[in-house]
C-alpha cells in the first residue's frame, strides 16, 4: 500500500513537471509566432500598404529593437520580484501590441505608423517573456541534466515556432492579410494561462541585493567569466542574424523567382525549419550536463551552417537549397549555447546574465532582415557568402573563447 501511494505521488510529480515544461515551452513558441509568422506575409504587406522591402523588414526589426533595450531591465526585475511576476504581465502586454497592429491594419486608412507602434509594444512584452524563461528553467530544475533536457525542449519549441510560423502565417493571411496580427493575442493569453496554472516557483529565501551591490556582483561575474560569456553572447547574436537574414531572403526568393506564394510557400519554408527543430530536440537530449559537449556541439553546428550557406549560391536548384539548409547545424548549436549560460552562472545571477544573452540574440533578429533586404539588390551570392562567413566566425569564437572545466585554460 505504501509503495502504491509513493508511486502515485511520483507519477503526480512527473505529470506536474510535464505541464511545467509545456508551459515554459509555450512562451518561446508564442514569441516566435509573433515575429516569424510575418516573414511569409511581408511581400503581401508591401503590396497592400504600398511600402518598400526595407520598410516591411522594419516590422520585424522594430519588435526586436525595443526588446533589446528592455531585456536587461526585465532580467534585473525578475531577479528581484520573481520570474513569473515578470513573464505573465509581459505576455499580456505583447497581446495588446498584436491587437493594436491588427486593429490599425483593419481600421486605419494609413496604418503603417500604428502597426509599427503595435509591433514596438509587442517587443516590450517580448522583453519580459522568452528571455526570462532561461533562468526560470534553472530555478525550477536544479539537476543540470534535467535542466539541459528542458532547455532542449524550450529551444525545440522556439524552432518549432519557426516551422509552424510560415504555414500558419500564410494560412491566416490567405483569409485576410492582417489576420496574423489578431491571432497573436490569442496565443499570448493561452500561454499566460498555462503559466498561471502550471508553474509553481520555488519560494525565494534570500533577499535581493541593493542595486549598487548588484552592479558590483555583475561586474565581478564579467571579470571572472567574461571571456566565455562574451563569446556565447556574440555567437548567439551571429547565429540569429544568419537565420533571420536567410529566412527573409528565402521568403522573397520563393515568390520573385519560383512563383511560390500563399500556403505553398509556408510549407516550403517549413521544410528546413522542421529539420532545425529536430536538431534542437536531439541536441538537448545529447548534451546532458557535459559542458565539453555543449562547446563542441555549438562549434560543429556553426561550421555546418557556414558550409551549407557557402554551397547554396553554387546550386540554382531550390530542392538543393532546402536540403543544404536542412542539414545546417544551427538547430544543434542554439541549445548548447543556452545550456552553457544557464549551467555556468549562479541561480541568483541568471536573470541578468541571460538577459544580456537574449539581447544579443534579438540584435541578430533585428539586423538580419534589413541586411538581407539591402544585400539582395546585388544578387544571392554576396548575401549568402557573407552569412556563411559570419557563421564560420561564430564557430571559431566557440573554439577560441569557450573553455569548459577540464579543458586547458578552462574556468567555466
Amino acid at each position: 500500500m505504501e509503495w502504491t501511494v509513493q508511486l502515485s505521488k511520483q507519477a503526480g510529480r512527473q505529470a506536474g513537471r510535464g505541464w511545467a515544461v509545456a508551459a515554459l515551452a509555450s512562451i518561446p513558441l508564442v514569441m516566435t509566432l509573433g515575429n516569424s509568422m510575418l516573414i511569409p506575409v511581408l511581400p503581401a504587406m508591401e503590396r497592400h500598404l504600398d511600402i518598400t522591402p526595407l520598410q516591411s523588414s522594419l516590422l520585424i526589426t522594430m519588435y526586436s529593437v525595443v526588446a533589446i533595450l528592455f531585456i536587461p531591465l526585465a532580467g534585473y526585475i525578475s531577479d528581484r520580484i520573481g520570474r513569473k511576476m515578470v513573464i505573465v504581465p509581459s505576455l499580456l502586454l505583447a497581446a495588446v501590441g498584436g491587437g493594436l497592429a491588427g486593429w490599425a491594419a483593419w481600421r486605419v486608412s494609413d496604418p503603417y505608423g500604428w502597426m509599427i507602434a503595435g509591433r514596438m509594444l509587442q517587443g516590450l512584452g517580448a522583453a519580459g517573456a522568452f528571455p526570462i524563461v532561461l533562468p526560470l528553467v534553472g530555478d525550477l530544475f536544479p539537476d543540470e541534466e534535467e535542466a539541459s533536457r528542458c532547455l532542449g525542449t524550450v529551444e525545440t519549441a522556439n524552432t518549432f515556432g519557426k516551422v509552424l510560423s510560415p504555414i500558419l502565417g500564410a494560412m491566416l493571411a490567405g483569409i485576410i492579410w492582417f489576420f496574423p496580427f489578431f491571432s497573436f493575442p490569442v496565443f499570448c493569453l493561452l500561454s499566460a494561462a498555462m503559466m498561471v496554472w502550471s508553474i509553481q516557483v520555488p519560494a525565494r529565501r534570500e533577499r535581493p541585493l541593493p542595486f549598487r551591490d548588484f552592479i558590483a556582483v555583475v561586474a565581478a561575474i564579467f571579470r571572472r567569466e567574461g571571456r566565455w560569456l562574451i563569446g556565447v553572447f556574440v555567437i548567439g547574436g551571429l547565429l540569429m542574424l544568419v537565420l533571420f537574414a536567410f529566412l527573409f531572403f528565402l521568403s522573397s526568393r520563393l515568390e520573385d523567382v519560383y512563383g511560390i506564394d500563399g500556403m505553398r510557400k509556408g510549407w516550403v519554408l517549413a521544410i528546413p525549419l522542421g529539420a532545425l527543430c529536430l536538431a534542437s530536440f536531439a541536441a538537448g537530449k545529447a548534451i546532458g550536463d557535459r559542458k565539453q559537449r555543449m562547446k563542441w556541439g555549438a562549434a560543429a553546428g556553426s561550421v555546418l551552417l557556414a558550409a551549407a550557406l557557402a554551397l547554396v549560391p553554387l546550386h540554382p536548384s531550390l530542392s538543393v537549397w532546402l536540403a543544404l539548409f536542412s542539414a545546417a547545424g544551427i538547430g544543434a548549436a542554439l541549445p548548447c549555447l543556452d545550456a552553457l549560460i544557464t549551467e555556468g552562472i549562479e541561480k541568483s545571477e541568471r536573470g541578468t546574465v541571460t538577459s544580456f544573452y537574449s539581447s544579443l540574440r534579438f540584435i541578430g533578429v533585428a539586423a538580419g532582415p534589413p541586411l538581407a533586404a539591402w544585400l539582395m539588390k546585388g544578387g544571392a551570392g554576396p548575401l549568402l557568402f557573407l552569412l556563411s562567413g559570419l557563421a564560420l566566425l561564430g564557430g571559431a569564437l566557440v573554439v577560441w573563447l569557450i573553455r569548459p572545466e577540464g579543458e586547458k585554460g578552462g574556468r567555466g
